[in-house]
This record gives structure tokens, sequence and C-alpha cells, in this order.
């Protein structure tokens, strides 16, 4: 299991770099065009902040034009790239073309056949957006918990994403998501229960540690 930032501001990931149990970062247009600076050179600087993974995903729509990006992507960020390629038939035909030289996961999946055309086409990581399916699909967590019964066995695994609270990343877990996505409000959320501050405020209180002796 890992858990990564959704981000695309520097100053985001090097905090979570500091966290030190973030494992990589994904990224989508929407974020990239928050940031100050240039897509590649955002990329370029995100792949400094990170050990693990770090998701681009394409914006061109056509097969030649996402085949290019893909390896555009590829140059800029090095064997830590993860393409995100949406869940069309043209992006299944291009993680099947892409998929044997750079790892392919396939986003904004909102149904379990499309998870299986995913796997089939060669894709490492397929994405289900939890909240954002919960209106559209009436439970965004039984889409994660059907992908996960059709994949099981297999060698494609889950990425939840589009979580809202730390009981709704939990849940995606528990119905079966291997990897979880989450803004840094929402990883420091997940980190933070106030059941532990006051835990911790007692036994200060109450005790004495080494330095106090």
């Amino acid at each position: 299991m890992a858990l990564y930032l959704d981000s695309a501001i520097a100053s985001e990931a090097e905090i979570a770099k500091r966290m030190g149990w973030v494992k990589g970062i994904t990224t989508n247009p929407t974020l990239l065009a928050q940031s100050d600076i240039p897509p590649e050179l955002t990329l370029k600087k995100l792949v400094t902040l990170t050990n693990g993974p770090l998701y681009y995903q394409l914006t061109a729509s056509d097969f030649d034009g996402m085949v290019q990006e893909g390896k555009k992507a590829f140059e800029i960020i090095g064997e830590q790239t993860i393409l995100k390629i949406p869940a069309t038939p043209v992006g299944f035909e291009v993680v099947a073309h892409l998929s044997p030289q750079i790892t392919c996961s396939v986003t904004a999946i909102y149904s379990a056949s499309q998870a299986v055309v995913a796997k089939e086409a060669g894709a490492k990581i397929v994405i289900a957006y939890v909240n954002r399916a919960t209106p559209l699909l009436g439970d965004g967590i039984a889409l994660v918990r059907d992908m996960a019964s059709i994949l099981a066995g297999s060698n494609t695994e889950i990425l939840a994403a589009s979580i809202k609270s730390p009981q709704q990343a939990a849940a995606s877990l528990q119905a079966g998501a291997h990897h979880l996505t989450l803004p840094l409000a929402m990883l420091r959320a997940m980190a933070t229960h106030e059941l532990s501050e006051k835990t911790v405020e007692e036994f200060a209180s109450n005790g004495i540690g080494i330095i106090a002796i």
C-alpha cells in the first residue's frame, strides 16, 4: 500500500517529503495549472521531491498525440513516470501501445468492465474517483469493491482518488483499493485524531521524560 500526494505545488511536495511516509505524487491538468511555473518545469521540480512515482496525465485526445505526449513526459520524468491515461477507447489503445515501455495507469474509471479492459491493455494501476463517483453512480466505495473483485489475482492495482475524509479513505482501502492519493490537507487529517492529541497531552502533564531528568 502507498499514500500519494495529489498536488503539483512544489511547496506542498516538500512538506510531504518531510513527512517521510508519503510515497509519491499524482498530478493532473487542473493541478498543474495551479503551479506558477510551466508544466515541464513543474514536473522537473516535483521529481526531485519524491523517491517514488510521479503521475502525469495526458491531455492530448488522439492516438498519435497521446503517444507523443506520453513519451515526452517520460523524457522529463524518467523511470519514476506513471502515465495517467483516460479510460476511453483511444486511451486503452494508447495503454496497450505504451505499457511495454512506460508504466501506465488508467484514470477516470467508472465501471468494473473498464477496469478489466485496462488490465488487458497492460495498465499497472486503475484509478477510481471515489467521491466524484458517488453522486454519479450512487456509491463510489461500491465501485472500488466491484473493481477489486474483478481484478483479484491479477497484477493490476487500484488507486483511489477524490477522497474527502479519513473515513472515506479507510473505507476505500477496506473495499480493496491498494493505494490512495490525497491532497496535503487530507494527508494531515489522516494522521490526526483529537483523542490522540488529548491522550498525548495527558501523558505530558502527568509524566516525565529523559530530557527533564
